[in-house]
């Protein structure tokens, strides 16, 4: 299972931001390039537990959380297309530094090779274990990269 622990995975995902540029367009999805990386960023910064971060789970993440994450990390299918975002990941800055969005985003990436948040809770899944961070933040990764072709 491919996880963003696993050293060789992280490079990969490295070489694959370092590739993204101003004029890439999305495949699917509303978030342009620059929107796209500035989720991202903030999004690892979240998991790691960086900044001041909520750490609560939705009455629907309680009720189907476990299952949905479950059905997630089984298996190296990729996340689906237009899959929704919740509220406080939505980037409403349509434009910045690209370039020092993506060096940060890579910093992040880097940062989970000293992963320690016990207090980490997903907003949708609740608690979840290492392992399954780590799948699930190389799928994130990977899903973003492949919105944008890279």
């Amino acid at each position: 299972m491919k996880t963003i622990f696993d050293q060789k995975i992280k490079e990969a995902l490295i070489e694959r931001i370092e590739k993204i540029n101003e004029t890439d367009q999305a495949q699917w999805g509303k978030m342009n390039v620059y929107q796209m990386v500035r989720h991202n960023t903030y999004w690892n910064g979240w998991i790691l537990g960086q900044d001041k971060h909520s750490y609560t789970q939705s009455f629907m993440g309680k009720l189907f959380g476990k299952r949905v994450l479950k059905n997630m990390v089984k298996d190296e299918k990729p996340l689906d297309k237009n899959i929704p975002t919740s509220v406080q990941f939505k980037v409403k800055e349509i434009s910045g530094d690209l370039d020092t969005e993506k060096a940060k985003w890579i910093s992040l990436i880097k940062a989970f090779d000293n992963y320690d948040n016990p207090d980490f809770v997903h907003d949708f899944f609740g608690k979840m274990t290492k392992e399954q961070i780590g799948i699930l933040a190389y799928k994130h990764t990977d899903h973003h990269l492949r919105q944008f072709g890279a």
